[in-house]
């Protein structure tokens, strides 16, 4: 039970990550909308959300809805890296 609880709760935060890169991002060349990590992680809306955004992160591309280049990212190494939504929900 705890498991499905969770997993409703992660579900519901990879949704709010989509809205919110749709919210601090822009379109690409591709069509795509994206926003760099350093953007997303420095907004005080997005602090005030997620608890874990590397971890909501992570949930969003392993559910194939986000996309962004190596297995984690880290403030400020990281910064630049764009977070890609690859469908517009």
């Amino acid at each position: 039970r705890r498991a499905r609880v969770m997993g409703l709760d992660v579900e519901a935060e990879v949704k709010q990550l989509v809205e919110e890169i749709k919210r601090l991002g822009g379109k690409g060349p591709d069509g795509k909308t994206s926003v760099k990590f350093g953007v997303l992680f420095a907004d005080d809306r997005c602090q005030n959300i997620f608890e874990a955004l590397v971890g909501t992160l992570r949930a969003g591309k392993k559910r194939k809805l986000i996309h962004f280049d190596g297995e984690m990212l880290l403030q400020g190494v990281h910064d630049s890296v764009d977070v890609v939504l690859l469908e517009e929900c």
